[in-house]
């Protein structure tokens, strides 16, 4: 255990884990198309971060089993979300890209997320919502680590 969690910080490290636990789960409801798992809509948005990527980098990056990822893929594709392309240097290989579809999307449940983030903050006085606001670089940096 971290330095940072002896002498009493355990408590607030619970109270974040299952604040951030629940924020995650409800914002999961918030989506636009249901029949994408929550898995299928994570691959979606890391390529719209990251942009193409192999099977077997989106793999990595999910955190899940190539096998299962090339499962996911085949899904997205047939829902017209992805495509296969050549890899540009190993013609063995295939790239994953998004299609237009899966961009506009993806920006549909960006905006109906938001949109229902931003009601929540509506209770808030402005001294919580400028916490959150400081907050969130910090629970970026989480996300990342």
């Amino acid at each position: 255990m971290s330095e940072l969690t002896h002498g009493g910080d355990d408590a607030a490290v619970n109270a974040l884990r299952s604040a951030v636990m629940r924020l995650s789960r409800r914002l999961k409801h918030q989506r636009v198309d249901e029949s994408l798992s929550p898995t299928e809509m994570s691959v979606l948005g890391t390529l719209a971060r990251c942009g193409t990527a192999t099977p077997g980098e989106l793999a990595r990056k999910e955190h899940v089993q190539p096998p299962s990822m090339t499962r996911i893929v085949a899904l997205l594709e047939s829902k017209g979300l992805v495509s296969l392309e050549p890899h540009p240097e190993d013609r063995r290989q295939k790239v994953v890209a998004q299609t237009e579809r899966a961009e506009a999307m993806l920006e549909e449940s960006r905006r109906k997320r938001n949109a229902w983030l931003a009601s929540l903050v509506e209770g808030l006085d402005e001294e919580e919502w400028a916490k959150l606001r400081e907050a969130a670089p910090v629970l970026e940096k989480l996300a990342h680590l």
